[in-house]
């Protein structure tokens, strides 16, 4: 489980590597998050009771998301807010990253195929997104 923080203390990224494996369930996200990161593990045989979930009124501000490399190797570079570069990292196959604030980019280093997980809807390329 790694980090990624700015000068500030701000989480920018928070990243999961497939060889990871917690001995029990793990969340790693501050409440405050609006996507929620954990590994969840059950014994065999364990049920969960079939649910739904309530209808709750959240406030998003700023979109968070979650990326699981399905195939491939994937450098990622992660900004701060004020768009300075952090660092970069290689995401290999298996490997989720949240994105949670600061800017991002990525380079297919090989095919890849990425699972996203984010808020919606979509407002388009215009709306929901800056290119810098």
């Amino acid at each position: 489980m790694e980090i990624i923080k700015d000068k500030e203390d701000n989480i920018l990224a928070m990243l999961i590597r497939a060889e990871y494996a917690p001995s029990k369930t793990e969340f790693y996200t501050p409440d405050t998050f609006s996507q929620q990161l954990g590994i969840i593990k059950y014994p065999n045989g364990h049920k969960i009771k079939p649910h739904y979930h309530n209808l709750v009124e959240r406030n998003v501000q700023y979109t968070q998301e979650v990326l699981v490399i399905r195939k491939g190797k994937v450098k990622v570079s992660i900004y701060d807010k004020n768009l300075e570069f952090v660092v970069e990292t290689i995401l290999n196959t298996h490997d989720v990253i949240l994105l949670a604030s600061g800017g991002h980019g990525f380079e297919m280093i090989e095919d890849a195929e990425m699972l996203e997980v984010k808020q919606g809807p979509y407002n388009g390329i215009q709306n929901d997104k800056t290119h810098f």
